[in-house]
C-alpha cells in the first residue's frame, strides 16, 4: 500500500532521501516474512537499498510515524518520498524499478 507521510512522517522522509538520495530505506525485522521479501526483491532487481532494523523501539516508532501511524511493517521510502507500507511485488516493481542499478555500473553505497 503507497501512503502519503503526514506531519513529523514528512519531515523524517525528507531527512531520509536528503542523507542518501540514491537509497530506498527499508524498515524491517528479521523475524518479518513481507520484510524478507520486499529484501530479497531489492537484492534480485539490484535497487540500493539501507535497511533498518525495527526491533529498536526508536526505529519502529520511527517507520510508524513515516507510515501515517501504521505499525505494519515493512516500510520503504523511495528515493522521491514516495512511501510503501507492506507493499506486494507488483507494487515494489511499479514504484521501485526506475531505481534499479544496471549490471556492471558503479554501485551505489547505502549505509
Amino acid at each position: 500500500m503507497i501512503v502519503t507521510a503526514h506531519g513529523d512522517g514528512r519531515a523524517t522522509v525528507a531527512a531520509l532521501t536528503g542523507e542518501q538520495p540514491d537509497c530506498v530505506w527499508l524498515f524491517g525485522a528479521g523475524w518479518c516474512a513481507d520484510c524478507r521479501r520486499a529484501k530479497e526483491w531489492l537484492t534480485r532487481h539490484n535497487v540500493p537499498f539501507s535497511m533498518i532494523d525495527t526491533t529498536n523501539d526508536a526505529e519502529r516508532a520511527r517507520a510508524a510515524l513515516i507510515a501515517g501511524g501504521r505499525p505494519n511493517i515493512p516500510v520503504l521510502v523511495a528515493p522521491d518520498g514516495t512511501v510503501l507500507v507492506e507493499p506486494t511485488n507488483v507494487e515494489l516493481a511499479g514504484t521501485l524499478t526506475g531505481y534499479r542499478r544496471p549490471r556492471g555500473a558503479d554501485r551505489v553505497r547505502c549505509r
